[in-house]
């Protein structure tokens, strides 16, 4: 196959952002910062997911429109615990766990959850059961 999976996912948030960013992504979902770059006008850093990067660069502009993406999704083996560390930090829960089945073939049983995170962005957190 040539593709062989999603590298990076990248978020845009602007320089007085930053902190609220790592805060985010690097404290209360424990991912790491794998590389950092721009100590000039353009930083940027990557947060390590496990088989993905959750990359952000500090150039926004204010009022950033949606895009055509809808949500970016963490796969987790615990949905309602990345719930209560996101509810508890004061984020808001746009979808509470709930348990899903697919009407795939096969059924495909899943367990989610969608937050918005520090810049505005959807996040769902994806549990196959």
């Amino acid at each position: 196959m040539l593709i062989q999976g999603i590298h990076h996912v990248c978020i845009k948030c602007r320089k007085d952002e930053i902190e609220k960013v790592k805060h985010f992504y690097g404290e209360l979902l424990g991912l790491p910062i794998l590389r950092s770059w721009g100590e000039t006008e353009l930083e940027g850093f990557m947060f390590e997911t496990g088989d993905g990067l959750v990359e952000v660069f500090t150039n926004a502009e204010n009022g950033l429109p949606q895009g055509s993406i809808r949500h970016f999704a963490f796969k987790t083996n615990d949905v309602d615990q990345c719930v209560k560390i996101v509810r508890e930090s004061g984020y808001q829960i746009t979808l509470e766990s709930k348990d899903v089945v697919i009407a795939s073939n096969p059924p495909f049983p899943i367990r989610v959850a969608f937050c918005i995170g520090p810049v505005g962005e959807e996040i769902e957190f994806f549990q196959e059961r």
